[in-house]
């Protein structure tokens, strides 16, 4: 619901809707992936870091020439071994840092001393994208500062990763305009995923989990 009210802000925004669209795409697929993965240049891989989120998805984009913009999370760790950090866009915190402050984390900290976090957060309730009225939305935003019946307060550690986010997708947009310097990070991952082949997996599982 929150990802269609952005795309209906952006994409009906004259100053900007010549320029980039937003879309969520239902029911992804195979037959999707075949088609999104070939066109995309950066592939968002935003899983906390140790939550093991990040799977094969991206493997596959990294084959088709994608960067991978992420947190050291899941198959990234691999691919930024295989590829080079330095042709990569990672950000957020570590899982070693994270286990050190999971105890203490407050997230209504961050909120109210960091202008730019608030900012994003206040559009849950401020009124710019219509919830129709469920509430939904306050929800989320009561979940990120004060937490819910299943979780504590912002248990993914969204804002405390926000910034690191942020300026890093601003610096790998920035580095998309040179477009020779950029194509060579692409080909680099394309030139770095052949550990990820099937033939290699299929035999490590063999030998190491089947006995085989």
């Amino acid at each position: 619901k929150l990802i269609n009210e952005i795309a209906n802000k952006v994409n009906n925004d004259p100053a900007v809707n010549d320029l980039m669209k937003v879309i969520f795409v239902s029911n992804y697929s195979v037959s999707y992936a075949e088609k999104i993965m070939p066109a995309a240049d950066i592939s968002e891989q935003i899983s906390t870091a140790g939550t093991e989120a990040s799977g094969t998805g991206n493997m596959k984009l990294m084959l088709n020439g994608a960067v991978t913009l992420g947190t050291l999370d899941g198959a990234n760790v691999e691919i930024v071994q295989q590829a080079g950090e330095e042709n990569n866009y990672i950000f957020g915190a570590r899982v070693e840092e994270l286990a050190k402050i999971a105890d203490s984390y407050h997230p209504r900290e961050i909120y109210e001393h960091n202008e730019r976090v608030r900012a994003a957060v206040d559009v849950l309730i401020n009124g710019m994208f219509d919830d129709g009225g469920t509430g939904i939305f306050r929800e989320l935003y009561h979940s990120l500062l004060d937490g819910a019946s299943w979780h504590k307060p912002d248990n993914y550690f969204l804002l405390y990763d926000f910034i690191s986010y942020c300026d890093t997708k601003l610096k790998a947009i920035s580095d998309y305009s040179d477009r020779f310097s950029f194509t060579r990070k692409c080909f680099m991952n394309t030139a770095g995923a052949g550990k990820f082949s099937s033939d290699r997996t299929v035999k490590e599982y063999a030998i190491q989990i089947w006995g085989m």
